[in-house]
């Protein structure tokens, strides 16, 4: 069920009123009954492979905390695997298969390992890291170990974030997941607050962006430099808004009803390094691999050599996380370069910042920022074209920049996406730089009235309403 779709609108409710009208000791059995229908409104029988993990680790859980010494790994180690099993075969069988066919051929071999047929269930990687860090968080000793099975099974399955999160903690919601919520007026106009301004995302900003987007990518050979800069620039934009805007209406959503998830995004393309990017693009997944793999290697506390590689890891796994194809590896190779490099140059870049008066500084400023926007960018072609070839080809055809640029449907097509982005990055500007203007929380009744108000008649004027999927449902 897509949040940008009229079943989820009636879903949400339905079930935000049942919610406050079960009594507390039943709330969580309708969410849990919600999420399930939320989730096999896809592809039904993909809920069996939820419940698969769920029982692992709920069982898992229990004793590990009950367990002494090397029999508490063992029990973590199974609970791993059974996650990553499931999804080594369903996102990675048929990629790793691939490469072995090559490297077969290469040899003059033949590759007899089948090929399987089947859908990737949605938001696979997300409820799988999310459940790895519960029987992470038990083993390590900093959570408890959930008794209630259908809590615990709300844990993994809480539909705001089921398919493309924030990847929550247990420590966070747990917690939240037993307690009662009354009903909060505070409450209620935040999250719907949130969750419109996650709609102006998605379907004013991003949903626009697309079909301009979707009809350079496929046809990398048709375009001049131009058309590719747009096109990058325009999916970096997209890619941001479909996703944050996910992050906003879950949060949103939740918040109405009483939960606090993790914020996901703080308008990461006006950072000016690009470690600060990864401290504000997709939170939940950075901070995970912070705790789980990043500082298990080492961190920063080895060598620096030892750094590198460590970031070097994070990064390609990262990349790998996103989906099975050399184009995610190469997106994530890339960003551990910018890493290191940031590393690199971050003493020679203090020593001339101390040196700068303000004005300058801030001008500085701007230019490190457009710099990390332009890195990400470019990043982002991998990540979006189709084929790693696809993606050397709009490189290469960057060197036709001073041609004419492609504009999409019409130059009034074009334009729309022109204003939406404007709309965009300077509502996010008063946001960063002047938060005291506070345009949808104003002391002011009739400021911020205005703003919301105004918000949501841009959403039915310009949105684009043609249910396009959230792109971080593939991973």
């Amino acid at each position: 069920m897509l949040f940008n779709s009229i079943s989820f609108a009636f879903f949400y409710v339905i079930v935000t009123l049942l919610y406050y009208i079960f009594p507390h000791k039943n709330r969580w059995f309708l969410l849990l009954a919600a999420s399930c229908y939320f989730y096999m409104a896809f592809v039904p029988i993909y809920i069996l492979i939820l419940a698969f993990t769920i029982v692992i680790d709920y069982i898992a859980g229990i004793y590990i905390e009950k367990a002494q010494g090397k029999q508490r790994k063992l029990l973590l180690i199974i609970s791993l695997i059974a996650n990553i099993g499931v999804l080594a075969v369903f996102k990675y069988y048929n990629f790793i298969n691939d490469n072995i066919t090559f490297l077969a051929e290469g040899l003059n071999l033949h590759n007899n390992i089948p090929y399987l047929k089947m859908l990737l269930p949605i938001g696979l990687s997300f409820h799988t890291f999310q459940a790895m860090s519960y029987t992470i968080e038990v083993y390590r000793g900093n959570q408890k170990a959930e008794r209630h099975f259908g809590i615990y099974s709300l844990y993994v399955m809480f539909y705001p974030q089921l398919v493309a999160g924030p990847i929550e903690r247990p420590q966070n919601i747990l917690a939240q997941m037993h307690a009662k919520h009354e009903f909060s007026y505070v409450n209620m106009v935040e999250g719907f607050k949130q969750m419109a301004w996650g709609f102006f995302k998605k379907l004013v900003v991003a949903d626009r962006l697309s079909i301009y987007v979707d009809t350079v990518f496929p046809n990398p050979e048709l375009h001049n430099g131009s058309t590719v800069v747009i096109s990058a620039v325009f999916f970096a934009i997209q890619i941001y808004c479909d996703f944050s805007g996910y992050s906003d209406i879950a949060i949103g959503a939740a918040r109405t009803m009483g939960f606090n998830l993790m914020t996901n995004f703080r308008i990461p393309y006006f950072s000016t390094t690009i470690s600060e990017f990864w401290s504000k693009w997709h939170i939940s997944l950075s901070t995970w691999f912070r705790d789980y793999l990043y500082i298990p290697l080492g961190g920063s506390r080895v060598s620096i050599q030892r750094t590198y590689l460590n970031l070097f890891i994070v990064f390609m796994i990262s990349g790998l996380w996103h989906g099975a194809s050399w184009n995610f590896i190469i997106w994530g190779f890339l960003h551990g370069v910018y890493q290191v490099v940031g590393l690199v140059l971050k003493p020679l870049f203090s020593r001339f910042e101390s040196h700068l008066n303000s004005l300058i500084l801030n001008f500085w400023f701007f230019i490190k920022g457009l710099g990390v926007f332009c890195l990400v960018t470019f990043a982002w072609i991998f990540f979006r074209a189709n084929t790693i070839h696809d993606a050397f080809l709009m490189i290469k055809n960057l060197r036709s920049f001073g041609e004419r640029p492609f504009l999409g449907n019409g130059i009034n097509q074009f334009g729309h996406c022109l204003i939406a982005i404007a709309m965009l990055f300077t509502i996010e500007y008063f946001m960063a730089f002047k938060p005291q203007v506070k345009l949808f929380s104003n002391p002011n009744s009739f400021v911020r009235w205005a703003s919301i108000v105004g918000l949501l008649f841009i959403i039915l004027i310009f949105g684009v309403f043609n249910g396009g999927q959230f792109i971080y449902f593939q991973f």
